[in-house]
């Protein structure tokens, strides 16, 4: 194995923290990894990696060669695909809403990777936090305020929000006019993946943010039972447009409210600080940005 073998191999390692899922990311031997490292430690003179029972961390040593390996990795690539001509390759770890896969993601992707034939795509779906160095992945297309500060973030669209019920429940309860109308109505609570709490309803009155909160029906971690519940009349919900546009179109939900709007919703795509984009993540980053503005 060469040395940018030998670095590729060695971030991998510092990475997902096991020899073992770094060697299957490389598609080597894990005698091999191991063996390469040893190699590598040796020529330095220098102990990179801690080994425990559970976990592989980089000592303070392989710290520091991780940070100048990534940055040499980096530029390698970049100078390769500019001198080359060659379109990105290998694979591609993103992880994205199931949701937002579905209707931002996927109708566009055959032209994508008709394009880049070379790469390969692994589709992670979830709303959990990720921790892209530890687990692999790439970057992740994210709903929501950004808050972490380890991650850098790119904004690629804002989604309009929308107050919807089904007819059955504004049959049964009447069609609010007013904010004020909403003390004799029902919400189906949708619980935060970050705070683990259930989110407000939020509406925009004379420039100014309102949180309402109302008795909960349900309360649902999931978007697609969200908008399920709602039509089966259990009560008042807030999601984005996008998601429920065919059923406001058939008239299966209603909008409510619409003059009091929630606020729009950001959507960044977040990518590790110490890791510099290599041509793969960006194509793919370019792309997205450009499919979320023309669907959003």
């Amino acid at each position: 194995m060469d040395r940018l073998g030998v670095m590729r191999l060695f971030t991998r390692i510092v990475e997902r923290q096991s020899f073992t899922l770094a060697a299957q990311d490389l598609e080597l031997p894990r005698s091999t990894a191991t063996q390469a490292i040893k190699e590598l430690e040796k020529r330095l003179g220098v102990r990179l990696l801690q080994r425990t029972t559970r976990h592989v961390r980089s000592t303070l040593d392989g710290e520091v060669f991780y940070q100048r390996c990534v940055a040499i990795l980096g530029e390698v690539e970049d100078a390769e695909a500019v001198f080359s001509n060659a379109k990105p390759r290998g694979l591609l770890r993103v992880d994205v809403h199931g949701t937002l896969a579905r209707h931002f993601v996927l109708p566009g992707l055959p032209a994508f990777l008709t394009k880049y034939p070379d790469l390969q795509l692994h589709l992670g779906e979830g709303d959990r936090l990720v921790d892209l160095v530890r687990e692999g992945v790439d970057c992740v297309l994210r709903v929501g305020d950004l808050k972490d500060s380890a991650m850098v973030g790119r904004r690629v669209a804002v989604l309009e929000e929308v107050t919807c019920a089904s007819p059955d429940y504004l049959a049964r309860h009447g069609v609010p006019v007013s904010i004020d109308d909403l003390q004799s109505h029902y919400a189906i609570g949708f619980l935060s993946s970050a705070t683990g709490m259930t989110l407000p309803l939020e509406f925009a009155i004379n420039g100014e943010l309102r949180n309402v909160v109302l008795p909960a029906t349900l309360t649902v971690a999931s978007a697609e039972t969200y908008v399920a519940a709602a039509r089966l009349g259990l009560g008042l919900i807030q999601v984005p447009r996008y998601h429920v546009a065919a059923a406001l179109a058939a008239g299966t939900l209603v909008n409510v409210l619409p003059e009091f709007p929630p606020s729009p919703t950001p959507v960044s795509l977040l990518y590790p600080h110490s890791r510099q984009l290599s041509p793969r993540v960006r194509v793919f980053i370019d792309w997205l940005t450009r499919e979320l503005a023309s669907r959003a």
